[in-house]
C-alpha cells in the first residue's frame, strides 16, 4: 500500500500509540531473515503531505501573498510501556508556526490527528486534537507541544509462536527449505502483516489544504 493511501486512511478514519525499540518481538524485513527486532509498541510517522499546514487571509486564493498563518510538525517524540498485556504508547511533538502579521496578541488552534493503522491498511482508531499557538504582540514565531497516547493489546501485536518458529529455525545445507526465505510463506507474510501497528500522527486537514500540500 501507499503512503498516499495511508494518508487516506488515517484522515478519514482512525489514533494514538507511540514505537518504540526494545528487544522482545521479532521483525523481519523484506529478503532473507530477520533484520531487527522490536517489541509489541507500533512504529510511529507522519504521514506525506500532513507534517505542515497553511492558512490563509481570504479564500480561494493560494497565492504567496495571501498566506495567513504557516505551522509546522517537528521533533516527533515517542514512548511505550509494553511490560502488561495492555501497550500503552505515547506520542509527542512540537508545532513551530509562523504569521505574516505580527500586529496584536493572537491565539491560533490547529486540529491534528492521531492514527493507528494495522497491517499498513485497517484503521484501529482515531481521535483529533488541537494544539494552541499563542503569539504575543509583535512575535513572528511561536511553538506549542502536543501530544497523545493509546493501548494496543499485546496479543494482537504479537507473533504467534509457530510463526517465530518458522522464521528463527535453524535450517542445514541440505533440508528441503534451507535456501527458502520465510517471508515467502503466504501464512508467515499474513502473520507479519497482521501484528504490525503504526502511529500515525498529522495536521487534521481540510481537502483544500491537503491538495495545496501535495502540488506545491
Amino acid at each position: 500500500m501507499t503512503f498516499r493511501r495511508k494518508l487516506l486512511l488515517a484522515m478519514t478514519g482512525a489514533v494514538l500509540v507511540a514505537g518504540c525499540a526494545r528487544d522482545g518481538e521479532l521483525v523481519v524485513d523484506q529478503g532473507v531473515g530477520i533484520t531487527a527486532v522490536r517489541s509489541a509498541c507500533p512504529a510511529v510517522g507522519v504521514p506525506d503531505y500532513t507534517g505542515d499546514v497553511t492558512q490563509f487571509r481570504s479564500a480561494g486564493s493560494s497565492t504567496a501573498d495571501n498566506i495567513d498563518v504557516t505551522a509546522a510538525i517537528t521533533n516527533l517524540r515517542t514512548s511505550c510501556n509494553d511490560s502488561g498485556a495492555r501497550v500503552y504508547s505515547e506520542a509527542s511533538f512540537d508545532v513551530l508556526a509562523r504569521r505574516t502579521d505580527t500586529r496584536g496578541a493572537r491565539r491560533v488552534e490547529l486540529p491534528y490527528f492521531a492514527t493507528v493503522l494495522r497491517g499498513g491498511t485497517a484503521v484501529q482508531t482515531k481521535r483529533v486534537g488541537t494544539v494552541v499557538i499563542d503569539f504575543a504582540d509583535g512575535q513572528e514565531r511561536a511553538r506549542a507541544s502536543a501530544k497523545a497516547g493509546a493501548f494496543v493489546d499485546r496479543a494482537e501485536a504479537s507473533l504467534p509462536a509457530d510463526i517465530r518458529e518458522r522464521i528463527t529455525r535453524k535450517r542445514k545445507a541440505g533440508d528441503p527449505d534451507a535456501a527458502l526465505d520465510p517471508l515467502a510463506d503466504p501464512q508467515v507474510r499474513a502473520a507479519l502483516t497482521r501484528a504490525t501497528f503504526e502511529l500515525l500522527v498529522g495536521f487534521q486537514l481540510t481537502e483544500q489544504q491537503l491538495a495545496y500540500n501535495a502540488t506545491r
